[in-house]
């Protein structure tokens, strides 16, 4: 397959016309980025334990329905699906509250993995949500040290806000750094970046480790990369936002899958020129996930984006 995605599955619920009343609509970190991926013309599997529960269950029903292999397909009763609640209000400044039930813990272990799976996969795309309160993340060191080893081009999305949650953000960098020797992409938010101390030291870092960092803004701000001591940039998009969920992932999931249908499979494959691609429809991806309420429902196709940028060029 083109990619395998691991790591902690989120559910987020959008906020509905009603008070207190919420769409289930599954989203959130692998799930969310690997039905952008298959959107995009992909074939994406996903690791990730679903809780035996209301959620699980249709979680499991719609990551199907997106054509997703659940390469984990029995749901568990060891674990609890995630809840999360995120918002981008009109004015564009972005809200989040985080909900989770007792016990949940989807973290796969390194025993869970096959190896058949990671060495025909073409590219890895690993995930975890849980840093601060799982720094040794066994399944996604295990995962993205055998993408390496292999010569895959392993990508990893950063959420730094577990830190804020769990209050320990020595912790949650501990583990960051334990990972970045097998990393080739690495996405992080504008609000990460300065909580890691900067933009200049972040591209410290991306330099000792020979790493590219994507940042993304959601669209309102455009997105930008530091690869091969350059700044790649794109231009920003309307901040006339309805909502923000899975607008993060759907941006991710563009990103991903350009590079992919450019045939890029390893670090050796990357240029400026197909990142600034690559940025570009990851940015039309995750604004037009923005304008049209979030959640998997409305991750747009590749045609979508396309659709977006001719009308454009108009």
């Amino acid at each position: 397959m083109d990619v395998i995605c691991i790591g902690e599955t989120l559910i987020d619920f959008i906020p509905g016309s009603e008070p207190a009343s919420y769409v289930r609509n599954p989203g959130g970190g692998p799930a969310n980025a690997s039905v952008a991926m298959a959107r995009n013309g992909l074939d994406v599997g996903i690791y990730s334990k679903l809780g035996n529960d209301d959620f699980g269950r249709f979680l499991k029903e719609t990551l199907e329905k997106e054509n997703v292999r659940l390469l984990v397909p029995e749901l568990t009763d060891d674990a609890v699906t995630t809840m999360a609640f995120v918002t981008l209000y009109e004015n564009g400044e972005r809200s989040f509250t985080f909900a989770r039930k007792p016990g949940a813990d989807m973290l796969l272990s390194a025993d869970d993995i096959h190896e058949e799976e990671i060495a025909g996969a073409k590219a890895v795309n690993a995930a975890s949500f849980s840093m601060s309160e799982n720094p040794e993340a066994e399944a996604v060191v295990f995962f993205l040290k055998k993408a390496h080893e292999l010569g895959k081009l392993g990508a990893f999305d950063i959420n730094y806000r577990d830190t804020v949650w769990h209050g320990n953000k020595e912790k949650a960098a501990e583990a960051v750094r334990g990972i970045l020797p097998y990393i080739d992409l690495l996405k992080i938010s504008e609000e990460e970046v300065d909580m890691v101390g900067g933009e200049e030291k972040l591209f410290d870092t991306m330099k000792e480790y020979s790493i590219a960092a994507v940042i993304e803004t959601l669209g309102a701000d455009g997105a930008k990369c530091f690869f091969d001591g350059q700044v790649l940039e794109v231009a920003g998009r309307s901040a006339h936002a309805i909502d923000a969920t899975g607008a993060g992932d759907a941006f991710w999931g563009g990103f991903i899958s350009t590079l992919l249908n450019e045939g890029v499979t390893s670090t050796a494959d990357l240029t400026a020129e197909k990142i600034r691609e690559a940025l570009t429809y990851g940015n039309v991806s995750g604004w037009c996930c923005v304008q049209t309420k979030g959640g998997m429902t409305s991750l747009p196709t590749r045609a979508q984006i396309e659709k977006v940028l001719k009308d454009e060029r108009r």
